[in-house]
This record gives structure tokens, sequence and C-alpha cells, in this order.
């Protein structure tokens, strides 16, 4: 769980935090809340089954929506 969510914080910074990007965007908004979600210690330190699942899901649609949003 814990390198699904440093992939989803890398692909951040690639993508939302380039130039000409503002931070008042939707698409931008929406890609920060999907990464701070995704980077909570719940999904890692509470155990395996449904809250790792939980994780992998919020981290699948950080990865989605960054790579639609930005790359369109």
């Amino acid at each position: 769980m814990l390198e699904e969510m440093e992939k989803v914080s890398a692909v951040f910074y690639q993508k939302a935090l380039q130039p000409g990007i503002s931070l008042n965007e939707y698409r931008y908004q929406n890609a920060l809340f999907h990464l701070l979600t995704s980077q909570t210690s719940c999904y890692r330190y509470w155990g395996a089954s449904l809250w790792t699942d939980y994780g992998r899901e919020i981290c699948r649609r950080a990865r989605q929506i960054l790579t639609y949003d930005f790359d369109t």
C-alpha cells in the first residue's frame, strides 16, 4: 500500500504542480483532494482487507483523475 501512495504522490507532483495549472481550477482541487485522501495512515496502519481495499481504490481514482484531467 505504501508504494501505491508514493506513486500517486509522484504523479501528482509531475502533472498537477506544473506552471500554468491554477490552484483554483477544479481539476487541481479534485486531484489534490484525492491525493490527500489517499495519503491517510488509516490505509497503511489499520490492518488489511477492507481498509487496504479502500486505500487502493482511492489511489486508483487519484491516478485516473491525474491521467485523464491533466493529459487532455
